[in-house]
């Protein structure tokens, strides 16, 4: 099955380069380092020292890369000898991570990681020789996990989560799946449901350690940018619908208009930047006034201004904090749901949709805590965030539980770094 898998992966690689080019139209970082995808490095790329030891880090996008933030500091703290190999595959996780990981200088190593060949994956190996892998949430990769066989380097799934959706699709390829699985070294799962579904797909030594995520810091110039949006938005109450996907906006406009309330001021952030233009137009078409976010500055005047649009990168934390509420996206439609911690550590009560089998653990754990509610529809959002934001110790209660879900969550790093140590002893 892997050796009929590699071969699809050859027949397609012209479609995917071309796929990729074409994506470059709207995102020019997907036609940089086109040589890294494929394998081939420049003598530079393991920096001015040829003896340099990697751990290596693979997070494929943004998400992933913001939540390997406390674990990526605590490695390079408890192993001073290595530096971080950082791969992603999205241009975004790239952009990301040189934001975040930028202060630590030539310590972390950004590349894309190549596709999964046996002989690519094999050139990355020879090329960084990195002591341990660590693959970010769901990153199991059949050819690149049996190449980190051959050459001798363990495997670590951390932060890892399945779905019961994504445990009965990768099920129908267990034949090519199973035997990737069954190679990791050791899973850090989330929760226990999610250890129970990666041991049924075959993961062996799974431990729950739970969400890396509850461990990010949230910047605090952010949280201050934020509380400076909302002076200069003023009395009105803020409602943020956060990381919506494609689909969810028009469900959301056409609630508002049908709705008709409008002395709050709602707030959007789409999860894809390649959407922002789009997103700006269809708010428009609603008849809203329509501030962009880009297009901020000093001293500006939200008197008329019925919307923002939050067209900007790595500022979701200044958006929480310039809220009273948040709608989380993906989870109107079976998307199955983004991230909610990051408004649960600002202490923001979190509303959800029917559909977050991505987060299902965290998700009924902070409804249980009454830090979230769910709802069924746009409208039943809209009429449920009314509700709370006109019942302000209601709302003051339950971002006083989301902040306590946060709290009562973390350490999961400390946990991971135990794990990670039979892998790789420190050396003292």
């Amino acid at each position: 099955m892997r050796l009929l898998y590699s071969f699809l992966w050859w027949l397609l690689l012209p479609l995917v380069l071309l796929r990729l080019w074409r994506r470059g139209r709207k995102e020019p970082g997907y036609r940089a380092h086109l040589a890294e995808r494929l394998g081939f490095y420049p003598h530079d790329a393991r920096l001015s020292d040829p003896q340099a030891r990697f751990i290596w880090v693979h997070a494929v996008s943004v998400g992933e890369t913001r939540a390997a933030e406390p674990l990526i500091d605590a490695l390079l703290q408890q192993y001073p000898q290595h530096s971080i190999l950082l791969t992603c595959m999205t241009a975004t996780g790239r952009d990301t991570g040189a934001q975040v990981y930028g202060k630590h200088g030539q310590r972390v190593v950004q590349s894309f990681l190549p596709y999964d060949t046996g002989w690519m994956c094999a050139r990355f190996l020879r090329h960084f020789r990195p002591s341990v892998c660590v693959l970010m949430e769901t990153e199991v990769w059949p050819n690149l996990i049996e190449q980190c066989r051959r050459h001798g380097v363990p495997v670590m799934l951390a932060n890892a989560r399945l779905s019961e959706r994504s445990l009965r699709r990768g099920l129908r390829f267990a034949a090519l799946l199973r035997p990737a699985a069954e190679a990791i070294d050791v899973v850090a799962a989330q929760s226990e449901a999610d250890a129970e579904r990666l041991r049924a797909f075959g993961a062996r030594h799974v431990e729950v350690t739970g969400s890396l995520k509850f461990d990010v810091q949230v910047p605090p110039e952010l949280v201050a940018l934020g509380h400076e949006w909302k002076r200069a938005i003023g009395k009105r109450q803020v409602l943020l619908c956060a990381s919506t996907r494609e689909g969810e906006e028009v469900l959301i406009l056409d609630a508002l208009r049908d709705f008709g309330r409008r002395d709050w001021l709602l707030m959007i952030v789409p999860r894809h930047p390649q959407r922002f233009e789009e997103v700006a137009a269809l708010m428009r078409s609603y008849g809203l006034a329509v501030q962009r976010r880009s297009q901020w500055g000093d001293g500006v005047d939200m008197t008329g201004i019925d919307a923002v649009l939050g067209d900007s990168m790595g500022e979701m934390s200044a958006y929480f904090a310039a809220c009273e509420l948040a709608f989380i996206g993906g989870s109107l439609l079976p998307l199955g749901g983004q991230n909610p911690i990051e408004a649960f550590a600002i202490g923001k009560p979190v509303l959800v949709g029917t559909h977050t089998f991505n987060f299902k653990s965290i998700t009924e754990s902070a409804i249980d805590m009454q830090a979230a509610s769910r709802i069924d529809s746009a409208g039943r959002m809209l009429a449920e965030a009314a509700a709370l934001l006109d019942a302000p110790a209601r709302l003051f209660a339950m971002g006083r539980n989301a902040s306590r879900f946060a709290q009562q969550h973390r350490g999961a790093t400390r946990k991971t770094l135990a794990l990670l140590q039979v892998l790789l002893p420190v050396q003292r």
